[in-house]
């Protein structure tokens, strides 16, 4: 549930403050776009690995902001129907059925009368432009890279102007643009023309020392020198040649993983035992379990 609609930050620092009072710990350049892209009314575009926190940017912002979150998760074969409205057309036949059955006979006010808003069936895009009395509300279009590229070619238009028309109603204007984050992991290239209209930042992976505190903060409870070892265990996971690097996403799941086993420290055997919750490939994890963990082990505890 959102809290009601503050004023958007006015300064760097504000939105650091901001971030940081949902415990989402940013460095400064992300803050510092971030802001920007609030200030120009620009649709932000992060791209970056994925589990380090892109989606988690939007979230904030809603939660934050006190505005209502709009999320359209993209797939391969993403279209208008899904993204942006579609006529309820079973409730469409029978309001035809029931007219013609009360003897109604004008083709064009049936017609009018089963294309008007009551059938529309409102998707994430078009929800985004209409009136919130809590402000423009947050639209977070994820995983871009995963949807066809003509997907990416309509949604060029919308951003242009945040507006789409419908042709049977006509068009439909954002009278305030919402607040748009678009997230990539980067398993294609999105192409320049949309990149373009946005401002563009690359989440990477945290410092140990900022991961540390998301740790601490997201995972209350966990001991310091626990929190130290998974920390410094996962970044040097992250140096190896691996199918899928870990996101601070894994890191936050193992540290919860550990407390719930009641677990003070790593251990050789808790690590090979709950590596499946840091590691998402069989490959990765029989490369890591054994020796290599406990050689990781002994650095992280030293």
């Amino acid at each position: 549930m959102t809290q009601p609609s503050k004023p958007l930050p006015r300064s760097i620092d504000a939105t650091l403050d901001l971030l940081g009072a949902a415990n989402y710990l940013a460095d400064r350049s992300l803050a510092t776009v971030l802001f920007l892209a609030l200030r120009m009314g620009r649709p932000l575009f992060l791209e970056g690995e994925a589990g380090v926190g892109k989606t988690e940017i939007a979230k904030v912002l809603a939660q934050t902001l006190g505005r209502r979150l709009i999320r359209l998760q993209c797939y391969e074969g993403l279209d208008v129907a899904a993204a942006v409205y579609e006529w309820n057309y079973a409730a469409q036949m029978i309001a035809i059925r029931v007219a013609e059955a009360e003897g109604e006979h004008d083709r064009a006010r049936l017609e009018h009368d089963v294309f008007s808003e009551r059938f529309l069936i409102k998707r994430p895009l078009l929800q985004a432009l209409e009136p919130d009395t809590a402000g423009a509300p947050v639209l977070l279009i994820d995983e871009l890279d995963r949807a066809d590229e003509a997907f990416e070619a309509f949604l060029l238009e919308v951003l242009a102007d945040f507006q789409v028309t419908i042709p049977e109603l006509g068009t439909v204007k954002a009278a305030a643009p919402p607040i748009v984050v678009i997230t990539s992991n980067r398993t294609r290239e999105i192409h320049d023309a949309l990149k373009r209209r946005c401002l563009y930042h690359w989440v990477g992976y945290p410092s140990a020392q900022r991961e540390l505190a998301i740790v601490r903060a997201k995972v209350p409870g966990i001991g310091k020198a626990l929190s130290e070892q998974v920390v410094h265990f996962v970044q040097a996971l992250r140096k190896e040649d691996l199918f899928k690097s870990p996101g601070v996403a894994e890191t936050l799941d193992w540290a919860a993983a550990l407390l719930s086993l009641g677990s003070r420290e790593l251990t050789g055997e808790v690590v090979d035992e709950t590596l499946g919750v840091v590691l998402k490939y069989e490959e990765d994890i029989r490369r890591i379990r054994g020796d290599t963990a406990r050689g990781y082990l002994a650095e992280a505890s030293a």
